[in-house]
């Protein structure tokens, strides 16, 4: 094991640069799942009873208000789906470089065995870090978080006028951190000159 500065590196036996596979993220929803969203988010605000009373004669500024929320709401709700995208494409990437590693033998010794998802698969997260995949401003460790919290992607209309108040909670951070926890020491991480993988972004 090589230790470089606080980290450190598996060794992996010769020089041979290894080809994970690619790493396939679709970064955008369809245009028309988000015209639904914005239905919903203002059935949401409607229902919930969100806006204050106004005087009836003041009927722009309360349809103002009630606009301006819904579309407050569908951006916060956008940011959990866009970090829920990256988080499944991540965890199935995981899985398809499980399936790689086992496959030769220079690397089938690195991975231990243990219950999906693997807390020790983590370095691969590292690995994407320090490859300095391009994510889009997207947080890594809170998108895996929020695909360790929720199976499929739940739909906006699950969420009370306290979904913004939700979405900023530390859930996603614990959830991955909870996770990274349970790996077994001593946690070292993938040597990034040793791998090379492509991003594909299938909104394209």
């Amino acid at each position: 094991m090589e230790i470089l500065g606080d980290r450190k590196f598996v060794e992996i036996p010769g020089d041979r640069q290894h080809v994970l596979p690619p790493l396939m993220v679709r970064t955008r929803p369809g245009a028309r799942s988000f015209e639904n969203v914005v239905a919903m988010a203002e059935s949401i605000v409607d229902s919930e009873n969100v806006i204050a009373g106004l005087p009836l004669e003041d009927y722009a500024s309360l349809e103002r208000r009630r606009m301006d929320l819904a579309i407050n709401l569908v951006e916060q709700y956008a940011g959990l789906l866009e970090h829920w995208r990256w988080g499944d494409a991540i965890v199935e990437w995981i899985r398809q470089c499980e399936i790689t590693f086992d496959t030769r033998l220079e690397l089938r010794n690195l991975l231990r065995a243990d219950v999906w998802p693997h807390a020790g698969r983590a370095s691969f997260i590292g690995l994407l870090a320090d490859k300095a995949v391009p994510h889009d401003g997207v947080d890594l460790d809170r998108a895996v978080g929020f695909r360790l919290t929720f199976r499929q992607p739940p739909p906006i209309g699950c969420f009370s006028d306290q979904f913004l108040f939700y979405l900023k909670s530390p859930l996603a951070a614990t959830a991955y951190h909870t996770w990274t926890a349970l790996t077994p020491g001593p946690i070292a991480s993938l040597p990034p000159e040793r791998f090379r993988f492509d991003v594909v972004d299938l909104s394209l």
